[in-house]
């Protein structure tokens, strides 16, 4: 079964971090990462680059903004995608996530398999 682990984060928060602890907790999502992925649960990982756009059709056609998250203070700042036997699994690896600890949140999705959906709602 596949999950997708969108991790929120605040950029205040981040940025903030003294130069120290802001290596500290990069050295550990990369120990965490490598754990994962010398488990094989580890599918993919990645940063991504602020702001995102957004695409939503009105009456005019489609329209493009800036990304759906602009008055939030937390925001999807990377995402990674494990492959484990089950939903539990799924859940202890958000738990355990290093940046957590700095505030934030860590949404865990079930991925389709073939376009069809793998767990029960």
């Amino acid at each position: 079964m596949k999950y997708l682990m969108l991790i929120y984060g605040n950029e205040d928060v981040w940025n903030s971090l003294p130069p120290g602890d802001l290596a500290k907790l990069i050295d550990e999502v990369d120990a965490f990462n490598n754990a994962l992925r010398e488990s094989g649960e580890l599918l993919g990982a990645e940063g991504l680059i602020p702001r995102p756009r957004s695409v939503r059709v009105v009456q005019s056609g489609a329209v493009v903004t800036d990304g759906p998250y602009l008055e939030a203070k937390e925001f999807v700042g990377s995402y990674f995608v494990v492959s484990v036997d089950d939903e539990q699994r799924a859940l202890d690896i958000a738990r355990s996530y290093p940046g957590l600890r700095y505030g934030g949140g860590l949404e865990v999705w079930p991925l389709m398999d073939h376009g069809w959906a793998t767990v029960e709602a």
